[in-house]
């Protein structure tokens, strides 16, 4: 409880200076970059801090850490520097109106509670007294490793697509993204299984099945994929519609064949 209570005062008082910054700036945007940063973060803490195997906990820092740093970094380069405010704090600031800060506040804040409910998978996986890597472990590692290089190889596909000029308006249909119109979700989501397979002997293990819990509902509930769709269909109109028709919502599979005009 002392690390979970230390973790949540540090993220509140990180988010209220950065809600600061925001009312100055008139631009949330950076608040992903935070909170990518600091799930990281307390991926390191906890490690650092766990009662379990020390080899276990070596591991759930780095991924856990070069995780964090990745999203983070690509956030900050591809969304927030030299951008405007992302469209959906433009909606809410707009909606909102004279009320925005005072709400942004609460909605900082409520990132900052997010960053604690992610971290607990690593808390669990702190906590595995299994001494040594087990065969699970090894799989865990596996699939840390696919998903951080999936969601990555994702990332660059999609900004060196947008790059292009002559792409303006067009969807992106390169690489992973023939297979999934998110592919980039599908690797974020896969992550989270890294930690239920390190974390199998623990006795939290519980506390890691909200990961991937909490990610699948917020990337198709809440502020992933909704968003993402709401926005594509309104500034690529038809030829998203017809990628809709044809490509996977998530996991990658094979295009459907696009029917013949009559």
């Amino acid at each position: 409880m002392t690390q979970i209570l230390a973790l949540t005062v540090f993220m509140v008082v990180v988010m209220t200076l950065l809600w600061l910054w925001q009312v100055k700036t008139n631009d949330a945007s950076v608040v992903d970059v935070v909170w990518s940063a600091g799930v990281g973060l307390a991926a390191v803490f906890f490690a650092a801090t766990g009662p379990g195997d020390d080899l276990r906990r070596i591991v759930l820092a780095l991924v856990g850490g070069f995780w964090g740093a990745r999203l983070a970094s690509y956030l900050l380069v591809n969304r927030v520097i030299g951008k405007h405010e992302d469209g959906r704090y433009q909606n809410l600031r707009a909606r909102w109106g004279a009320a925005a800060h005072r709400n942004f506040f609460f909605f900082f804040q409520f990132q900052a509670g997010l960053v604690v409910a992610f971290g607990l998978p690593a808390l669990a996986v702190a906590a595995n007294p299994a001494q040594g890597l087990l065969w699970t472990d090894w799989l865990g590692i596996g699939v840390a490793i696919l998903s951080i290089a999936g969601e990555s190889i994702s990332d660059r596909q999609l900004a060196r697509f947008r790059g292009n000029p002559a792409n303006r308006g067009r969807t992106c249909r390169e690489g992973f993204w023939r297979y999934s119109r998110h592919p980039n979700y599908f690797f974020e989501w896969l992550h989270w299984f890294a930690y239920v397979l390190l974390g199998l002997s623990s006795p939290l293990w519980f506390l890691t099945l909200g990961g991937p819990v909490m990610m699948y509902v917020f990337l198709m509930k809440v502020t992933g994929i909704p968003h993402t769709e709401a926005q594509a269909i309104k500034s690529r109109g038809d030829d998203y519609r017809q990628y809709q028709a044809t490509t996977s919502m998530f996991i990658p599979w094979f295009p459907k064949k696009q029917e013949n005009s009559p």
